[in-house]
């Protein structure tokens, strides 16, 4: 019990202090519920033997108190034969007083009986509230325990993260991407040059052909043709 009490003050610092100063305490959690599921489970058991128990005591107090009126009962009918002069007087009183030594027997049964059925109905009490401490302290560990892990694995990523950061080379990066804005202008102005060599490589033909063409001037042609032929007159004859 003292292990889970410092256990659980780990809400009470830091994730990673409190991990530093514990080896393993998920496991330690885990392993410490799985103890107390065991002890629930025995609890479980006594308390059922105890009821049993309890049962058996309360079943002797009700037969032994069915004696106690039983022989009541008898000493009575011995009593009112002889009244009536069914037995003899002296007989009659050696059995009557013989069934209350047995009445009397029996009320000491009853007695101890209704002690036990006391005792046991205590014991049962007593079971059933450590019981419910037992659960309760289950669930509180459990809940404690999805904590803790979460609270883990948040402070493993921080703590990877930080380490990535920390062992981070920004210096090398920056020159990394110097050389790559560098790489990324050379090719840039190596592309322009092939684009400059590329017109320049063009050949006499083609600036000939650019030169001479006469496609404009084939249509103009064509144009006042197909006017003259509609009867239409020359813009330039006006």
């Amino acid at each position: 019990m003292n292990i889970f009490r410092r256990l659980f003050k780990i809400g009470e610092a830091e994730t990673n202090s409190a991990i530093d100063k514990m080896e393993d305490p998920i496991k330690m959690t885990e392993q410490g519920i799985r103890d107390m599921k065991l002890d629930l489970d025995k609890s479980l058991e006594a308390l059922a033997q105890v009821k049993a128990l309890a049962i058996r005591a309360r079943n002797d107090q009700e037969e032994f108190q069915n004696k106690v009126d039983e022989y009541q009962n008898k000493a009575i009918i011995i009593l009112k034969k002889a009244n009536s002069k069914e037995m003899d007087a002296a007989e009659a009183d050696r059995l009557a007083k013989q069934a209350l030594v047995q009445k009397e027997s029996a009320e000491q049964q009853v007695s101890r009986a209704r002690e036990e059925s006391l005792k046991f109905d205590n014991n049962v009490a007593q079971l059933q509230k450590n019981i419910q401490t037992i659960k309760a302290n289950i669930g509180n560990w459990e809940n404690e325990l999805k904590t803790l892990k979460a609270r883990v694995k948040v402070s493993n990523a921080t703590k990877n993260l930080n380490k990535q950061m920390a062992e981070l080379d920004s210096t090398g990066t920056v020159s990394m991407l110097e050389r790559m804005k560098e790489k990324v202008a050379q090719e840039e102005a190596l592309a322009e040059a092939y684009g400059d060599i590329a017109n320049a490589s063009k050949s006499i033909d083609e600036e000939i052909d650019k030169a001479a063409d006469t496609s404009k001037a084939k249509a103009d042609d064509e144009l006042e043709k197909l006017k003259e032929q509609l009867g239409m007159k020359n813009s330039k004859d006006e």
